[in-house]
């Protein structure tokens, strides 16, 4: 599927959900479990709008730059990408270390957190590794955040370097 037709989907099912949505409200059938199980689709879309428009932004930055250049760099451009968007973001976030409940006196560098719910770790190797993948993991767990991608630009098409990976806790 491509990514507008992507856009399209997610659009008409955010409008359909929404449209059930205010008729069980209306109707007074939405109680308890329900209620929560509705919260966490809006979130979840919510969440695929956003990292909808975070891979749209590494296209954008991978169209003007190509593959080949180092970590930073992309890191950079996509960071304008973001503010351009409008997309709220911290960048090199620290986290500590704890083991056995003591805090060392090191921490994880997190690439992008993005509006608080999506972390992007900005890759530029040849080929994307379980380790890679387990590092993602890791942020999200620490950060509690519930989506990741793991964007690697050394792709000749970025979309074969976009892994999208769910908090499992």
């Amino acid at each position: 599927m491509s990514v507008p037709a992507y856009f399209d989907a997610c659009t008409v099912r955010r409008k359909l959900f929404a449209r059930r949505l205010a008729e069980s409200i209306s109707s007074g059938i939405l109680l308890g479990a329900s209620l929560a199980l509705l919260l966490g689709m809006i979130i979840e879309a919510t969440d695929n709008v956003t990292t909808g428009q975070i891979i749209g932004a590494a296209i954008d930055v991978h169209r003007v730059l190509g593959p080949g250049l180092l970590e930073s760099t992309y890191a950079e451009c996509l960071k304008r990408e973001l503010q351009s968007r409008k997309l709220r973001y911290v960048s090199e976030r620290s986290i500590p270390v704890v083991y056995k409940g003591a805090t060392l006196e090191l921490s994880y560098r997190i690439d992008l957190i993005v509006e608080d719910r999506v972390v992007v770790e900005v890759k530029s190797v040849a080929a994307v590794l379980p380790v890679h993948e387990a590092q993602l993991l890791t942020y999200l767990r620490l950060t509690a955040c519930p989506i990741g991608l793991l964007i690697n630009f050394n792709e000749a098409k970025l979309i074969d370097g976009v892994h999208r990976l769910v908090n499992p806790a």
